[in-house]
C-alpha cells in the first residue's frame, strides 16, 4: 500500500515507484498471458507443425520482455537517475562557487515525492548560501567604505594642520574634524567587537532585577539637546516604574540605539512616540517615529550586519546598531519587531519578560 506523508501544506509520496504502477505491469502481463493461450489455440487449430508452434511464442514472449525492460527502463531513468545527475550537476557547481544553481523538481507541488523535497531542500540550502555570500561580501564591502571614510579625514586635516595656512578658528575646526572621525572610528571598531562576542556568546549576560522605566527616562534625557536642536515634538507614555530581569548594560544599548535611529531618521519638526505597557507577563516598549520610513525590503534585512537602506550612506551611521539590538534582544529571551512604510515612519517595538514571571 502507497504511504504518503504531509510536510507543511504539502503532500509527499514517499516511494518514488508507486502501487500503480506495479498494477500496469501485473494487467500487462495477465493480458500478454491471455494472447499467448489464443496464439497456441489458433497454432493448434491450423495445424502448424511443432517447430513453428515452439518459435512462435518463444519470439512473442521475448519481444513482450524486451519492451518491458525498455518501460522499466525508461521509467528508471525519468524517475530517479535524470534527476539524480542534474542534482550532482547543481552540487558540483555550488562546490565551485556558483549560487545561481535551480534543479527543477520531477512533479509538480501536487504530486511530490520524497526526491522532489530533496530536490526543493537543495535549491532552498543554494539560496540561503547565495544570500550568506552576498552579506559577506557585503560586510567586506562596507567594513571597508566605513573604515576609509573617517581615515580620509583624519589625514586630510592632518595634513592640512601641518601647514601654516587656515587661521586659529579653521585649526581648531580641523582639530575637531579629526576628532570626530576618530570618535567615529573608534565606536565603529568597538561595535564590531561587541557584536562578534556577542554573537561567539564570550559575553555572560549580568542578569539582575531593574527598573526598566527609568532607566528609559535616563537614556531619553540624554537625547534632550538632540530633541531641541531638530525641534522634535516628544510624547512618552510609561509607567512609574516596571522591572524586568535582563542585563542593565547591555539593554542600555539596545534602548540607545533605536531613540538615536528615532532622532537621526525624523526631520526636525517631527515627531518620537515612546511608550511603554505590560500585558500577559510581558513589558513592551515601542519607539515610533514619523521619520522616512523603510520598504519591504529594507525591513527585512534591517537587522543585519552593515546593512543600511540609504545606500548613499549620506546619514551618519555603520548599520552595526540593530544587529548588535537583535543580538542583545535575543540573549534576553525577548523579542523586537519592526514595522515601517516609506514616508510614514517607523515603529520598533521591543518585548521582554516581565521580572516576576521570569525563573
Amino acid at each position: 500500500m502507497r504511504r504518503e506523508e504531509k510536510t507543511g501544506q504539502r503532500t509527499v509520496k514517499n516511494s518514488l515507484f508507486p502501487l500503480s504502477l506495479f498494477g500496469i505491469f501485473l494487467g500487462v502481463l495477465f493480458l500478454m498471458s491471455g494472447i499467448h493461450v489464443g496464439l497456441v489455440v489458433l497454432m493448434n487449430s491450423l495445424g502448424w507443425n511443432e517447430l513453428l508452434q515452439t518459435l512462435v511464442p518463444m519470439t512473442y514472449w521475448g519481444l513482450v520482455a524486451m519492451g518491458l525492460t525498455f518501460f522499466t527502463r525508461k521509467k528508471m531513468r525519468d524517475t530517479y537517475e535524470e534527476p539524480l545527475h542534474r542534482l550532482a550537476e547543481g552540487t558540483r557547481k555550488v562546490a565551485e562557487g556558483d549560487f545561481s544553481v535551480y534543479v527543477p523538481t520531477v512533479h509538480t507541488s501536487s504530486r511530490l515525492d520524497y526526491l522532489d523535497v530533496m530536490i526543493l531542500d537543495f535549491n532552498k540550502m543554494v539560496e540561503e548560501l547565495g544570500s550568506v555570500e552576498t552579506l559577506k561580501t557585503d560586510f567586506v564591502s562596507n567594513v571597508s567604505h566605513e573604515m576609509k571614510t573617517p581615515i580620509a579625514v583624519i589625514k586630510n586635516y592632518a595634513e592640512l594642520l601641518q601647514t601654516d595656512r587656515g587661521t586659529e578658528e579653521e585649526r581648531r575646526e580641523y582639530a575637531r574634524n579629526i576628532e570626530e572621525a576618530a570618535a567615529r572610528l573608534s565606536t565603529l571598531i568597538s561595535n564590531i567587537l561587541k557584536l562578534n562576542k556577542l554573537e561567539n556568546q564570550s559575553i555572560d549576560p549580568d542578569i539582575e532585577d531593574y527598573d526598566l522605566s527609568g532607566q528609559l527616562e535616563m537614556c531619553i534625557l540624554q537625547y534632550e539637546e538632540l530633541w531641541d536642536k531638530k525641534e522634535l515634538e516628544l510624547e512618552v507614555d510609561i509607567a512609574e516604574r516596571v522591572n524586568v530581569r535582563a542585563d542593565r548594560s547591555l539593554m542600555e544599548l539596545v534602548w540607545n540605539n533605536l531613540l538615536s535611529n528615532a532622532v537621526k531618521f525624523t526631520e526636525p519638526g517631527g515627531t518620537v512616540t515612546i511608550r511603554q505597557r505590560t500585558a500577559e507577563g510581558q513589558v513592551e516598549v515601542s519607539v515610533t517615529d514619523t521619520g522616512c520610513g523603510m520598504s519591504q525590503e529594507s525591513i527585512r534585512h534591517i537587522f543585519d550586519k552593515f546593512y543600511q537602506g540609504d545606500t548613499s550612506h549620506a546619514r551618519e551611521g555603520n548599520g552595526l546598531g540593530l544587529a548588535l539590538v537583535k543580538r542583545i534582544i535575543d540573549l534576553m529571551n525577548g523579542e523586537i519587531t519592526v514595522v515601517s512604510r516609506p514616508g510614514q515612519g517607523s515603529t520598533f517595538t521591543v518585548r521582554l519578560p516581565a521580572a516576576d514571571e521570569r525563573e
